[in-house]
Order: structure tokens, then C-alpha cells, then sequence
């Protein structure tokens, strides 16, 4: 048998939470030195007590733990309900960092806030190009929303292409359009240009209408961070006395494997009011 503090030692918990668990009927002590009041385990209640820890940890209260404990639960079954935990709490995982990395965006986008130079801002036609694209939906045209869509889109595009033995093709270009259902979603359009006569199975080769008049801007960098660039843009639209015209486009200039590196011509249609 194992006094309580090395029992606690070996189960890797407090003796305050053994003290806690006996005291609620969970988990009781083999024995109890009727003099001295201490209490002593032995090893195989190590079993009960690891089960106790994996049940509060998938979120069971300790009253629910007791009473899955007292319907004698199978090791399979535990290690099913675990596995679910595990990937629930993987997913809440990266959420948490996709909502973090959107923080640090917006702050970067808040520190250049009156720094960032809006002279690099050229107004120009937009002339139409040939593309093979493949689309999506997106919830909303946050930066949460559109980065696990697009991704993808294009890894799937370029394998596709790659098959069919087309060469030549690129540089990318993104474009969006609401999705027509009144909840923010929008359509993501993950396109590169391509020669006349590409075909492709399952993708899609049009010519993409060219834009009169777009304000452009280069942005460099990881599109994570293209809020500062855009919303510079925006300003000097404002500031100029014209009105978008719809959501804009990007153009992928250079794209090596780290995203730091990226070089994205943001081209935005505009008017007079």
C-alpha cells in the first residue's frame, strides 16, 4: 500500500484533491488507520483514479463521473470519448490561434494608422485575361473565412493543371462576388492565367472581364496581413473623391514558399460618385 502523498505522487495529483475525492465517495482509500487517520491506496486504484481525471477532463462534473465510474465503463469506450475531447479541443485550438493572428492584424493595421503612404496608389484599366479557376463558398469575407477556402482551391487548381499537362500558367488571381444569400457569404474564385486551348478536367477556363478603372496597390507580405494595405487604399479611394465599385481583386506577382516574401497587386474598381 501507498501512504497519500505517494500515492498522489504516483497518479501525478494533489493529496488535497484525493482528500476531496474521498470525502465526495469517489474515490476512497483502501484502507484508513483507525488511530491515526491516515489513509493508504494501493496501486490498482490508480486505474480508477486515471478514468476520474480523463472523465473531469473531457468536461463530466465529478457527480457524472461517479455515476459513469459505477456503470464500469470500458477502456475502449473511455478511449473513444477521449479521442472525441482530443478533437474538439484541437479544433477550439486552432480557432483560438486564426482568431489571434487576426488580432495581431488588426493591431499592425492600427499602429500604421496615419504612417502608411498612400502615394503608391495607381489608378489604371484592368485588361481582360484568360483563366482557369475553381470556386468556393466562404462564410464572410473575413480573413478567417477566406484563408482556409482559397488554400486549398488553389492546391487543387495547380494539381489539376499540372495533370492535364498544362505549363505556363500563372500568375495567380483571386476574385470575389457575394454569394446571393443574404448572410455575408461570398463566392471565392481561385484563378491563374492561362494559355488559349487549356483544358482541364473539372476546371473552369474563361476570360475574366477586365476592370476600367481600378486603384491598385502592391502589398508585401503574408495576405494575413493586408488589412494596413487595404484599408490604405480605401482611404486614398475616400480621400479622392471616387467609390468602389465591388470587392477586389488580387493579383499574386510573387508567391515563394514563405509567405513573408509574397508580392499581391491589390486592384480595386472604382467610380465617380
Amino acid at each position: 500500500m501507498f501512504a497519500i502523498g505517494d500515492f498522489a505522487r504516483h497518479g501525478r495529483v494533489s493529496v488535497r484533491m484525493l482528500r476531496h475525492y474521498d470525502a465526495i465517495g469517489l474515490l476512497r482509500p483502501a484502507h484508513v488507520d483507525p488511530h491515526s487517520g491516515y489513509r493508504f491506496y494501493t496501486a490498482g486504484q490508480l486505474t480508477r483514479l486515471n478514468r476520474v481525471i480523463a472523465l473531469k477532463d473531457l468536461g463530466f462534473t465529478l457527480e457524472q463521473v461517479g455515476a459513469i465510474l459505477d456503470d464500469e465503463i470500458g477502456a475502449e469506450e473511455l478511449r473513444g470519448m477521449l479521442r472525441l475531447r482530443q478533437a474538439d479541443l484541437e479544433a477550439a485550438l486552432e480557432a483560438a490561434r486564426a482568431r489571434l493572428a487576426q488580432v495581431g492584424a488588426r493591431l499592425r493595421a492600427i499602429e500604421s494608422e496615419g504612417r502608411m503612404s498612400t502615394q503608391d496608389v495607381v489608378v489604371k484599366k484592368i485588361p481582360a485575361v484568360r483563366i482557369a479557376e475553381l470556386s468556393a463558398s466562404a462564410a464572410g469575407f473575413e480573413p478567417e473565412d477566406i484563408t482556409p477556402v482559397i488554400g486549398p482551391l488553389y492546391e487543387e487548381l495547380c494539381g489539376r493543371l499540372e495533370a492535364a499537362g498544362v505549363t505556363g500558367f500563372g500568375p495567380g488571381i483571386a476574385y470575389y462576388e457575394d454569394a446571393g444569400k443574404g448572410d455575408g457569404s461570398i463566392v471565392v474564385h481561385a484563378g491563374t492565367t492561362v494559355p488559349e486551348g487549356t483544358e482541364a478536367e473539372g476546371v473552369l477556363v474563361h476570360v475574366l472581364a477586365g476592370l476600367e478603372e481600378a486603384a491598385t496597390i502592391v502589398h508585401r507580405g503574408a495576405m494575413d496581413d493586408v488589412l494596413a494595405t487595404s484599408q490604405a487604399l480605401a482611404a486614398w479611394i475616400d480621400t479622392n473623391g471616387y467609390a468602389s465599385a465591388g470587392y477586389a481583386r488580387e493579383l499574386y506577382l510573387e508567391c515563394p514558399e514563405d509567405p513573408a516574401g509574397w508580392v499581391t497587386e491589390i486592384q480595386e474598381p472604382i467610380s465617380r460618385p
